[in-house]
């Protein structure tokens, strides 16, 4: 009887043993899964990192401060916010890469708290920017107005490219009239940019041969027409950041389950 009541407990024993170690493994090969999804995943963010940073640095070699209409805020150019951009998005995909495959759990809390801070942080953007739409649009104007007076001016080679590109391209002069450049100009004259037909000197011509539209209000409106556009890209960023996000913790869960189970 006692040797019968060995036997039942060694072979629970064993049992139990066998379950374990079907469950270590389990864990073990569902981590390596995750491991290299999620590799795959930050090696591409952090290539895509590399290209917006590329374009960035060209548009800031090439191009100058390419784009920069405001006065306020003279460095809020396109080049340096893709030089920023590009550079944050490189060091958390670098993060999560090493994170991944080193199966380091530090490092795989750092990259989900600067991924979830990042996307906390845009969709507060968001939602500050639909509450004070008016105010915002109100503040920008203002500043966009108080920029033309740096319209051809020595170290604002961006700002007089960005409204010469935006005058041609969408066909508008000035930010709520061609009238703001008379202010600049202290003139009834506005920059070449503006004209129907461009010519050397033609924004000294009658008003009659210059374009009519206000330029803030016709972006505001071709950026209204591609809405889905932007709301695409922007729904396909929150996306990618909401993968990243559930890629960290749950191989962060799997490597506190892989050294529960198999310590």
């Amino acid at each position: 009887m006692a040797f019968a009541n060995q036997a039942r407990s060694h072979f629970l024993f064993l049992k139990f043993f066998a379950l374990e170690l079907k469950r270590c493994s389990m864990a073990h090969n569902c981590l390596q899964c995750i491991k290299y999804l999620m590799f795959v995943f930050n090696l591409l963010f952090w290539l895509g990192g590399c290209g917006i940073l590329g374009v960035g640095i060209w548009l800031a070699v090439t191009q100058g401060n390419f784009a920069t209409l405001s006065s306020s805020f003279p460095s809020l150019s396109a080049a340096n916010l893709l030089i920023v951009t590009g550079a944050f998005v490189m060091i958390i995909g670098f993060v999560g890469c090493i994170g991944a495959i080193k199966e380091n759990k530090c490092l795989l809390l750092s990259f989900f708290i600067m991924l979830l801070i990042i996307f906390l942080l845009e969709l507060t953007v968001v939602i500050l920017f639909f509450v004070y739409t008016d105010k915002i649009d109100k503040y920008a104007q203002r500043d966009l107005k108080k920029g033309l007076h740096l319209y051809g001016t020595d170290g604002n080679i961006g700002l007089t490219n960005a409204w010469s590109i935006i005058q041609t391209d969408f066909r508008c002069c000035g930010v709520s009239n061609y009238t703001d450049w008379f202010e600049v100009y202290n003139t009834t004259r506005v920059p070449d940019s503006c004209c129907l037909e461009f010519s050397e000197n033609c924004g000294l011509h009658s008003p009659g041969t210059w374009w009519k539209a206000p330029c803030y209000e016709t972006v505001k409106i071709w950026l209204q027409e591609n809405l889905l556009a932007v709301g695409i890209f922007g729904l396909c960023t929150a996306m990618v950041q909401i993968l990243g996000l559930t890629f960290a913790m749950t191989m962060y869960c799997q490597v506190v389950k892989a050294d529960t189970y198999c310590a």
